[in-house]
């Protein structure tokens, strides 16, 4: 039906407004797709604005106390609310510990709530959460740097259903931190734990006495810890399918040959800068966890060979994303096993970057069996050069990109 107006009537001289209830007025709303189309079913009337704010589950702003007021008395069904800042306006403090009180009071249907690089929130606001929360589900706190184990503590008491937490870049976050997590949030499945630099062995053991369903793991540059701690989270949480261990410097094959014996399905490991990580572990890695694993990053791995590569290529038949940039050891030969029936198929990120021993040579199968290449980072690499390639008459597909120029640094990569 077509209306120029919410005062329209219908062949019984009754206005739309009279005859539709608030059910059929959410059914007439539930059948719109588009966005604009939504927008405009809010323009009709106050009556059907309200009901679009009612019925709204996620909501994406910025504001302040007496905003945040107003939006919880229009927006009274949302359960996604997002008041992160991006890395630009991280100068600017965002959401403020009173405004955490108002949405702990006011958003009682919130499940998930994004405070990334709120950088004025403090122990109190969290304190606040949890005591007028206890359904929440997913909280991003990442960046918010004034956060220590005095907020998480109340938090994880009071919010036992969490599923996803990040804390990437709360320096002041302990091991603590982790006892309470395990010993309040037994749902846990996803724990960002980047550049907390306080956290140690001790922490994740007792992290996974508690948290025994983790699937996703992060804690790059968590320099604190090492094979201990990484064999217990192994042997308790089965369904761990993403571990990001990057820069931390005390891994070593013992740590890697865990995940292959406790968590076989694993889909994602990042262990960059982990020097001590050497061939033996990436073989019994890959001999068990290949069916699965999708992406594999070994960059500054330096005692990484072509035994490690050759296995990777050879047993990991999903594998989509493959780092070994700076790994000096490795050579053409490793790609040898492509051409034997290896597992390049699905390969659509490879960077080889710094690799002094790679060649045309090698590449050259890369291009040939890598069908689905789309990114080849080449940069620092002597002997490859777009004068070189295109001497040896190297083709890769139009979807494939080759780098060959730009600054490389460790942190970058």
């Amino acid at each position: 039906m077509q209306m120029t107006g919410i005062h329209e009537i219908n062949n019984d001289g009754l206005c739309i407004n009279e005859v539709l209830t608030d059910d059929g007025l959410r059914a007439i709303l539930g059948k719109l797709e588009g966005v604009n189309e939504k927008n405009n079913y809010g323009l009709v009337c106050k009556r059907w604005l309200l009901l679009q704010s009612s019925e709204r589950r996620r909501l994406c702003a910025r504001a302040g106390p007496h905003m945040l007021q107003r939006l919880a008395d229009r927006f009274t069904r949302v359960v996604d609310l997002d008041f992160s800042q991006s890395v630009s306006r991280s100068f600017y403090p965002g959401v403020s510990d009173k405004d955490l009180h108002i949405i702990a009071a006011k958003f009682q249907c919130l499940l998930s709530l994004n405070l990334q690089e709120c950088k004025g929130i403090t122990d109190a606001g969290l304190t606040a959460l949890g005591k007028g929360l206890p359904n929440l589900h997913c909280l991003d706190i990442s960046q918010c740097k004034k956060i220590t184990d005095k907020g998480i503590r109340p938090l994880a008491e009071g919010c036992p259903n969490l599923s996803t937490l990040r804390l990437g870049g709360c320096k002041f976050v302990t091991d603590g931190s982790l006892q309470a997590l395990s010993k309040n949030c037994t749902k846990l499945e996803e724990l960002g734990l980047q550049s907390c630099i306080n956290i140690t062995d001790n922490g994740l053991s007792t992290l996974a006495e508690g948290c025994r369903s983790i699937r996703i793991l992060e804690m790059n540059k968590c320099v604190k810890v090492g094979d201990t701690g990484v064999i217990k989270i192994a042997e308790t949480c089965p369904h761990l399918k993403i571990l990001h261990l990057s820069d931390c410097l005390k891994i070593g094959n013992k740590a890697v040959m865990s995940l292959a014996e406790g968590c076989k399905r694993l889909e994602v490991l990042m262990i960059g800068g982990c020097r001590l990580v050497s061939d033996e572990a990436i073989q019994a890695l890959t001999s068990v966890c290949g069916p699965s694993l999708r992406i594999l990053q070994l960059e500054w791995c330096l005692n990484i060979s072509n035994d490690s590569v050759h296995s990777v290529l050879s047993l990991c038949p999903q594998l989509e994303n493959l780092n070994i940039a700076c790994c000096d050891k490795v050579t053409d030969h490793a790609f040898s096993c492509l051409e034997n029936g290896g597992c390049g198929s699905h390969l659509k990120d490879l960077r080889i970057s710094n690799c002094p021993g790679i060649s045309v040579v090698g590449i050259a199968l890369v291009a040939k069996f890598c069908c689905s290449l789309q990114r080849l980072d080449v940069r620092s690499c002597a002997q490859i050069t777009e004068e070189t390639v295109n001497g040896a008459g190297i083709h890769f597909a139009d979807h494939c990109k080759l780098i060959y120029y730009g600054t490389i640094s460790e942190h970058a990569l």
